[in-house]
């Protein structure tokens, strides 16, 4: 009998392609820039800096025009980090967001691996609320 289960490798890598295409990183589409508000912090994990990982903040509120405006940025080699909208504009819209913090491997052999635990990305736990003017989240994430 065949069996045609996905591997969890192809899963991770469609929630990458998935997590890019939430994120605003193809430009805004000709819409109108929302109003919004400054995001920066640190991601660790295990107390360590966490170096090229991918933060998206997700509203929980719908837009007007039935778009979640998400946010998201890529982790510096200290684990600072900066939300962008798009190319045009940074920061992050006001109200609750999910976050999602996601890392793959350098070696092209883990390719489709994830590297911080599910509960920080695919099924996350984090939120943050944004308010209007500078935010500051800093994320300690465990390993275990």
């Amino acid at each position: 009998m065949l069996n045609f289960s996905i591997p969890q490798r192809f899963h991770s890598v469609l929630y990458t392609m998935l997590i890019f295409s939430l994120s605003g990183c193809f430009g805004s589409g000709g819409e109108p820039i929302p109003d919004l508000a400054s995001v920066s912090g640190v991601v660790t994990l295990d107390g360590a800096p966490l170096d090229g990982a991918k933060i998206i903040f997700e509203p929980q509120q719908v837009s007007d025009n039935g778009r979640r405006h998400t946010s998201s940025a890529t982790t510096e080699s200290d684990g600072a980090y900066t939300l962008e909208y798009n190319s045009e504009a940074s920061g992050a819209t006001q109200g609750t967001h999910k976050v999602m913090i996601s890392k793959m491997p350098d070696d092209p052999e883990q390719a489709g691996e994830q590297l911080v635990p599910a509960k920080y990305n695919n099924e996350t736990e984090l939120t943050a609320e944004v308010k209007e003017g500078d935010n500051t989240f800093n994320f300690d994430l465990k390993s275990k």
